[in-house]
C-alpha cells in the first residue's frame, strides 16, 4: 500500500514503503531524509504481470518489515525533520489489495491498444498485462515519439467517454483462429498457439475493437477516471525477450482510482527521478560507463573508489571477526571447470564465448562457487575442521542484453561478497543464524534496518534426499525463528540444488532491493565429489552454503546513492571537509590545514579561485558535509569557521578540535 501524508507543519520531509521487486525498483525505511517534497509518502505495492495466461512472481503476499531492536545513530538519521503530530493520509491501493484497480489498469491496457490501433491502423498487437503501478502494451510499429503519447491520451479519453462496454465472449479455438486469420495479426496467432485450454476467452470494447484476453475488466470504459490516467514512456522491447525477434513499442502508463492517488504517484516518481543514481554518478563524478569500452562495464572514479574502498574495508574486517578466511582467486578458468559445475548446461546463455589459449578453452567466470570448492579440496578436510567459511569480493561477468542494462544497477561485469560455508549437518541452524547475525551487522552499518524476508521451499524439481531437505529447511526456519524475524514460506520457490533465504533492504523511498541471500547447496558438492572424513575415519559429504550480503559492490553502491540521494553519511562521504578560503591570500593556510585533516585521516580537499558564496554553492551542490572557511581572522587565530549541510553553522574552532569532532562523528556514525 502507498500512503501520502499531507504535512500538518511548515517543515516538509517523504517516506515511501512498497513491496515491489521489479527489475530496476525496489522499496521501505523509517530513515527520515531532509526532501523538498511537501508529502510524506509510505508505499506498498505489488508487482504482477499479467494478461491471459500471463504471470510475474509476485512479492508482495510476502510483504513483512522487521524492525530490528537497537538501530544506532545514523548520520543519515541526523538528516531527519521534526517530529509531526498531525498527518493526513491517502492510501494508495495495489493490484493485491483492490481488485477494482486491477481491473482500471488491465482496461486501460485494453483501451490503449484500441487507440493505438485508430490511430496506426498498419500497428501490430501484441500483449498487454497490468504491471506494479499501472500498464503497458507492446506493438509492432515505427518508432513513437512524446507528441505521439499525447495524441494516444486524447484518443483514449475519447473511448473512456463514450462508457463502451466491455464483454467477455468464449469462443472455439478454431473460430479464434479464423478471426485473428481475418484481421491479420500474427502475434495474437503465436500468442494463440501458446494458450493450452480449447475453450479461448475473448474480451469486445463495445463493437468496435477485441483482444484474447482471461479478464478481468471493469464493466464500461466509463468506469475508469481518464484524469488518473497517465501514458508515461516509450521504450523498445524485443518480441518474447528474445533479442532475434522484432524490436516492439513498448507504451508504458499508469491508473489508479482517482486524481488524488495519482498526484501522489507522481509525486513519488519526481522523488525516484531526482535520487536517480546514473544523473547523481555523474554529477557528483562517481561513475560512468564509458561507450568506447563496452556497455555494461563500470569505470569507478576516484569519489567513487573511496566508497567502496570504505566498504570493501569494512565487509572484509566484519567477515574476519565473524570466523571466515579471506579469499582472492582467478577470473578466468578451464572451461572444464564449468562444465563439471553445471554452468555450461543450466547457464550458458548468460557466459561470455570461451578463449582459446594453447588448444584449451577458458571460460570468464560467471560464478565465484567452484573456485571456492577448488580452494577446499585442496587438502584432506576432517569433521574437526567444520565449520569452514572462506569470503571473496570476486568479480563475475555475465552476458546481459544491451537492452536491460542500467547503471549500477544491471551491468555485464560486478563484484559479489560472495560466500561459502562448509559444515556438518547438525551445524546448518548455526550457520545459517551466524549468516543473519552478521548480515543485520553489514546492513545496520549502512542505514538499512528493515527488510522483507522469505523462506523458499523444495521446488518440484530438485536433487537431494527428502531427509536432508527437510533437515535443511527446518534450519534455515529455525535459525530464523531463533533470530525472531518475521518471514512468509515461498513454498516450492526454493532452488532446485536446495532451499534459501532471500532478504530484500528497503530504502528512504521505501522500495525494496534484492541483496542478501542464503542457500543451502546439494548439488555442487555432489558434482565435485567433495569429501571429509569423520569420526569414524570414513568419507562422507559436507552440507555447502551460499551466500551474500550486498549482492554486488555495484548494486549496491547504485542503491546507497538513491537511499541518501547522493547525501552520504559523513563516515562514508568520499570528501568530508572542503576547506575554502575567503581569497586566495589565506591559501597557504589552507593548504596546512588540509594536510593536517589527512594526517589524521580525514578525506578534505581545498578549493579556491572563486568568491567564497560560489565556492559554498558549488560545495552544497556536491553534497560535502562540512565546509570550513579561513579568512585573515582564522589565520590569527589559527581557527578555522565550520559550516556543516546538515547541522548548519557550527561556529569556530581551533584545527585539533576540528578534526577530533570530525573523527569521533566518523566512529561513531554520526555528523557535526
Amino acid at each position: 500500500m502507498l500512503v501520502v501524508h499531507k504535512m500538518a507543519s511548515t517543515t516538509s520531509s517523504i517516506f515511501f514503503s512498497s513491496s515491489s521487486s521489479s527489475l530496476f525498483l525496489s522499496k521501505p525505511t523509517s530513515l527520515f531524509l531532509r526532501l523538498p517534497l511537501k508529502r510524506f509518502v509510505s508505499v506498498s505495492s505489488q508487482l504482477r504481470y499479467g494478461h491471459a495466461a500471463l504471470s510475474a512472481s509476485s512479492t508482495a503476499a510476502s510483504a513483512v518489515a522487521t524492525e530490528s531492536t537497537q538501530t544506532p545513530t545514523l548520520d543519515g538519521a541526523e538528516q531527519t525533520q521534526n517530529t509531526v503530530e498531525e498527518t493526513e493520509k491517502i492510501v494508495l491501493p495495489t493490484n493485491k489489495s483492490s481488485e477494482k484497480l486491477l481491473r482500471i489498469r488491465h482496461s486501460c491496457a485494453h483501451v490503449m491498444a484500441m487507440a493505438v490501433q485508430k490511430l496506426y491502423p498498419d500497428a501490430k498487437v501484441t500483449i498487454g498485462p497490468w504491471i506494479e503501478n499501472g500498464f503497458y502494451y507492446d506493438f509492432d510499429l515505427e518508432p513513437l515519439t512524446d507528441r505521439d503519447l499525447k495524441r494516444i491520451k486524447k484518443e483514449m479519453d475519447r473511448i473512456i467517454g463514450k462508457n463502451l462496454p466491455l464483454i467477455r465472449e468464449e469462443v472455439s479455438r478454431d473460430e479464434a483462429e479464423r478471426r485473428i486469420t481475418t484481421i491479420k495479426e500474427p502475434y495474437k496467432m503465436e500468442i494463440l498457439e501458446s494458450i493450452k485450454e480449447d475453450t479461448i476467452t475473448i474480451y469486445h470494447i463495445g463493437d468496435e475493437w477485441w483482444d484474447l484476453c482471461a479478464g478481468p475488466h471493469v464493466e464500461t470504459t466509463g468506469k475508469i477516471n481518464k484524469k488518473a490516467v497517465e501514458l508515461e514512456s516509450v521504450a523498445g522491447a524485443y518480441w518474447r525477450g528474445d533479442e532475434k525477434r522484432p524490436m516492439l513499442q513498448r507504451i508504458y502508463g499508469t491508473a489508479w482510482e482517482n486524481e488524488e492517488q495519482l498526484k501522489a504517484y507522481l509525486h513519488f516518481k519526481e522523488e525516484a527521478k531526482r535520487r536517480d543514481h546514473r544523473r547523481l554518478g555523474h554529477d557528483l563524478d562517481l561513475f560512468s560507463i564509458q561507450d568506447e569500452a563496452g556497455g555494461g562495464l563500470v569505470f569507478w572514479h576516484p569519489k567513487g573508489s573511496i566508497v567502496r574502498h570504505i566498504i570493501e574495508d569494512f565487509w572484509k574486517k566484519t567477515h574476519l571477526e565473524h570466523g571466515y578466511d579471506l579469499l582472492y582467486t582467478p577470473h578466468v578458468a578451464k572451461a572444464e571447470l564449468w562444465k563439471i559445475s553445471g554452468h555450461l548446461d543450466f547457464y550458458r546463455e548468460n557466459m561470455y564465448d570461451q578463449m582459446n589459449i594453447e588448444d584449451e578453452h577458458y571460460q570468464l567466470r560467471p560464478m565465484n562457487c567452484p573456485y571456492h570448492i577448488l580452494v577446499y579440496q585442496r587438502k584432506r578436510q576432517s569433521y574437526r575442521d567444520f565449520p569452514i567459511r572462506v569470503a571473496e569480493l570476486g568479480t563475475v561477468y555475465r552476458y546481459e542484453l544491451s537492452g536491460s542494462l542500467h547503471g549500477l544497477f544491471r551491468v555485464r561485469g560486478f563484484t559479489q561478497d560472495d560466500a561459502h560455508i562448509f559444515c556438518l549437518e547438525d551445524q546448518i541452524k548455526n550457520e545459517i543464524r551466524g549468516v543473519l547475525d552478521l548480515t543485520e551487522e553489514i546492513l545496520l552499518k549502512f542505514g538499512f534496518h528493515k527488510y522483507e524476508v522469505n523462506l523458499s521451499t523444495r521446488p518440484e524439481k530438485s536433487v537431494g534426499g527428502d531427509d536432508i531437505w527437510e533437515k535443511a529447511t527446518s534450519a534455515l526456519r529455525d535459525a530464523l525463528d531463533d533470530k525472531g524475524w518475521s518471514y512468509q514460506i515461498d513454498e516450492g520457490g526454493g532452488a532446485f540444488y536446495g532451499p534459501k533465504i532471500d532478504l530484500k533492504i528497503e530504502d528512504a523511498l521505501g522500495r525494496k532491493w534484492q541483496c542478501s541471500t542464503i542457500q543451502v547447496d546439494f548439488n555442487l558438492p555432489q558434482r565435485f565429489d567433495i569429501t571429509y572424513v569423520d569420526s569414524n575415519s570414513e568419507k562422507k559429504r559436507p552440507i555447502m552454503i551460499h551466500r551474500a550480503v550486498l549482492g554486488s559492490l555495484e548494486r549496491f553502491f547504485g542503491v546507497l546513492i538513491e537511499h541518501y540521494a547522493g547525501d552520504f553519511p559523513l563516515w562514508l562521504s568520499p570528501i568530508q571537509a572542503r576547506i575554502l578560503p575567503v581569497t586566495d591570500t589565506q591559501l597557504e593556510y589552507c593548504n596546512e590545514v588540509t594536510r593536517k585533516l589527512k594526517n589524521n585521516g580525514i578525506r578534505a580537499e581545498v578549493c579556491h579561485s572563486e568568491r567564497l558564496p560560489k565556492l559554498i554553492r558549488n560545495a552544497e551542490k556536491q553534497k560535502i558535509p562540512l565546509m570550513a572557511v579561513v579568512g585573515a581572522k582564522e589565520i590569527d587565530t589559527q581557527t578555522v569557521t565550520v559550516r556543516s549541510r546538515f547541522g548548519g553553522e557550527l561556529g569556530t574552532m581551533n584545527i585539533d578540535d576540528f578534526i577530533s569532532r570530525i573523527n569521533s562523528a566518523t566512529d561513531n556514525r554520526t555528523s557535526l
